[in-house]
């Protein structure tokens, strides 16, 4: 059954009331008898599951996939990593021959 808010003209009185749909919509204040008026607001909507998407109506046969390559079948590409360069020389207060000391 779906919840109506409703407003008092007269003394600004504010409640909310269960009703049918099929139900005539209230008239009288429960307070003052004063005249009253439905209080439309924005209504929160989430959508769950599948359907509500512009990606789920379409068909498999139109979506365009790119193959994926196997392990075996690709090159191996080579690292985009920084190397170290070997003309780096260690000093001999740090005791550390094989890497250059890093703040």
């Amino acid at each position: 059954m779906p919840t109506y808010q409703y407003a008092c003209n007269a003394c600004s009185h504010e409640f909310e009331a269960f009703q049918d749909f099929s139900e005539a919509s209230l008239t009288q204040c429960p307070v003052c008898d004063g005249e009253i008026r439905k209080v439309y607001s924005a209504v929160g909507v989430v959508f769950k599951g599948s359907g509500f998407y512009k990606t789920d109506s379409k068909s498999s046969s139109s979506a365009t996939i790119a193959p994926s390559a196997s392990k075996d079948s690709a090159p191996a590409k080579e690292s985009t990593a920084p190397k170290e360069s070997s003309s780096v020389k260690a000093s001999p207060e740090s005791g550390n021959t094989s890497a250059p000391k890093k703040d």
